[in-house]
């Protein structure tokens, strides 16, 4: 989270128009560097909402803010921070990303998007039949498995019941159980050449044989449908987090399903007895989903089996624990433009995505000028041995080996040196292969495409003014990440001695207010809470209270028991912390009573009691003296005239 919000605060994803006036205008030099007025008039513009302190909205307060940034920056490169692998591995990930927005894939994956979101609407229905072989099989044992399938096929298109067929002949696990068949899906369910066939098919049609990397596949199309749209719903939820807690959690989930049927409101009682608290306050109302998002099916045949809004169901069981569930409303489907980005995500995460990459390899190829040497394929064999294949394989450069060169990109050669280093890592965390072709080939294929994309990445920096603004904002906010990891973050939660003696000096700020252990019952019938306190003075405990006025299946009152502090949502507005038994309160137009049985006065926390709350202020206090020594450490000078122009630019 840490990382996500300082590239949001230090990337931005377009230009904004600047006068070529403001472009070569420096703002401020720091250590004699020049930084430029663009550069701040972009960030200002960009984070302005996202500035909480009134006093930072201004261009001068804002400043102060962008000057520690930049210091933040000077001081990850003097420790050398842009060489920790962390670091590397992270700025990798996101030039890859933002790179693909200029010449290529975005326009090649389009067609790949709109083909999954058009699959998303329908679901199908299907069965198969399964010959397991090897990705990477040698020929022989390929060819068996072929002619097996084969064989197969022509049964089941000669007429032979499929499930039959399925159940005697398919070597899926429990295909004597499941008969072959897979049920609905939808898009991205199946791996892609699977899911390719399948789609194209008519109902009752049985498909041509099918390679993945499972095996060879035949399929039968069963039916297809609409898919279910998107719905939202509220619910109250009991933790079961433990079997000692189950058969607590069912009674206390019974108990509000009836006071539901007795006609109280699904809201108020959300608020006061859900457990999932971030719904609870809302009244239980969650984000909508589609099937398959929450991975919970239980909950989700559940809430798909509601028709009305305002439906609710009985409670049910999930791994969560119990959930009474209120059906609000049925959504459309998404369109396709609000659904690209969600759709883009999964298709470049899956098997889709080597499709793209096959066409972006063909596209980098035209435009980059890609020669391939002759013989590669002899040459890797003869020079890297089997040990690749039991993941040991150590590269040792050779004379008249290591220089020669496989491919070049424009002028640039790409050796056997290159690849092999490449190579001597990736193999080790690829999946077993059982031919040595086979993984040199992946890992010819990947080293290709890896240097295809580099070279066009560093080329792009120094052609592309856009892409270059961009890049730099991710690399910078990457680096303030490391440095405020190393220096603040880290040095904190390891510094026990500091942090105690932090929290000492500071006892004031850490206090309990005052709590009170207790015992309440709220009902809608005011009347109840007289046969309690009834109860009560006579010497019954409340376990037995709650147990005589609940007889008869109807719950008419829910009990409470715990320490609670000021403020609480389990005590009532207006609570009085002293002993005994209460008058009654109002509550989410319930009526409540309360039994006080002790009062704590206020009074100091003790630093177990609030260790996440003082790491976070000592984290502050270790921050703000870092950035004074780093004020003292650099040279700061700002361009006043510069400053008055952008004020009067930014500020009119």
């Amino acid at each position: 989270m840490k990382k996500f919000l300082f590239l949001l605060i230090a990337s931005t994803i377009t230009l904004h128009g600047l006068d070529a006036q403001q472009k070569k205008d420096v703002l401020l030099t720091l250590d004699g560097k020049p930084i430029y007025a663009d550069e701040f008039s972009r960030v200002y513009k960009k984070n302005l909402d996202l500035v909480q302190e009134e006093n930072q909205k201004s261009v001068s307060g804002y400043l102060d803010l962008f000057v520690d940034y930049k210091l933040k920056v000077a001081e990850a490169y003097v420790q050398n921070l842009d060489e920790k692998d962390s670091y590397l591995k992270d700025f990798s990930k996101y030039e890859e990303q933002l790179s693909r927005n200029y010449i290529y894939e975005n326009q090649i994956s389009d067609k790949i998007i709109r083909e999954a979101y058009d699959r998303s609407l329908e679901e199908i229905d299907v069965s198969h039949i399964l010959i397991l072989v090897n990705h990477d099989a040698v020929a022989q044992d390929t060819l068996i498995a072929y002619n097996k399938m084969k064989a197969i096929h022509e049964r089941a298109l000669s007429g032979e019941d499929f499930t039959e067929l399925a159940r005697t002949t398919s070597e899926e696990p429990g295909a004597d159980q499941k008969k072959g068949r897979l049920g609905y899906f939808t898009a991205f369910t199946m791996v892609y050449p699977f899911e390719n066939v399948a789609y194209n098919m008519e109902v009752g049609e049985i498909s041509d044989i099918v390679r993945t990397q499972f095996g060879y596949h035949i399929i039968k199309l069963h039916d297809r449908r609409k898919k279910d749209p998107p719905i939202s719903v509220s619910h109250i939820m009991v933790s079961s987090q433990n079997d000692s807690l189950s058969e607590i959690a069912k009674g206390r989930i019974d108990e509000i399903y009836a006071l539901i049927q007795q006609g109280e409101s699904y809201e108020d009682l959300a608020r006061q007895y859900s457990d999932d608290k971030a719904t609870g306050r809302n009244g239980g109302k969650m984000r909508k989903f589609s099937k398959g998002d929450l991975k919970a099916p239980p909950f989700e045949n559940a809430a798909y089996a509601l028709k009305k809004s305002g439906d609710i169901s009985e409670p049910i069981q999930t791994r969560f624990g119990w959930h009474i569930i209120k059906l609000n409303e049925l959504h459309e489907m998404k369109s396709y433009e609000d659904s690209y980005v969600e759709l883009e995500r999964r298709v470049r995460g899956g098997d889709r995505a080597k499709v793209i990459t096959s066409t972006v390899n063909k596209q980098l190829k035209e435009i980059q000028n890609f020669r391939l040497a002759e013989g590669n394929e002899e040459f890797l064999l003869a020079n890297v041995s089997e040990d690749i294949l039991e993941r040991k394989w150590e590269y040792t450069p050779a004379e008249g080996v290591s220089d020669r060169v496989l491919f070049t990109v424009e002028e640039k050669g790409y050796t056997f040196d290159d690849f092999a280093k490449y190579a001597e890592k990736r193999h080790k965390s690829i999946r077993p292969h059982q031919q040595k072709i086979s993984i040199l080939k992946l890992l010819f294929d990947e080293f290709e495409t890896k240097s295809l994309k580099e070279y066009f990445r560093a080329n792009l920096e120094k052609q592309n003014e856009e892409y270059a603004t961009i890049i730099n904002e991710y690399r910078d906010g990457l680096l303030i990440f490391e440095v405020m990891s190393d220096n603040v973050w880290t040095k904190a939660k390891n510094d026990t001695l500091g942090m105690e003696s932090f929290f000492n000096a500071r006892r004031g700020d850490y206090q309990w207010k005052e709590r009170a252990k207790i015992e309440s019952f709220a009902t809608s019938d005011e009347s109840m809470l007289k046969e309690v306190t009834r109860l009560w003075k006579e010497g019954k405990t409340s376990e037995e209270i709650k147990k005589e006025l609940n007889s008869g299946g109807k719950v008419n009152v829910i009990l409470t028991e715990g320490t609670f502090e000021d403020g609480d949502k389990e005590l009532p507005a207006g609570f009085e912390f002293k002993t005994g038994i209460s008058n009654t309160y109002s509550v989410n137009n319930s009526a409540m009573i309360v039994r006080v049985l002790e009062v704590m006065p206020a009074g100091p926390k003790e630093l177990e009691d609030v260790k996440g709350r003082v790491l976070s202020d000592y984290q502050n206090h270790l921050e703000n003296e870092w950035m004074k020594t780093l004020r003292d450490k650099y040279e700061v000078s700002i361009n006043k005239k510069t400053l008055k122009r952008l004020k009067k630019k930014l500020e009119s």
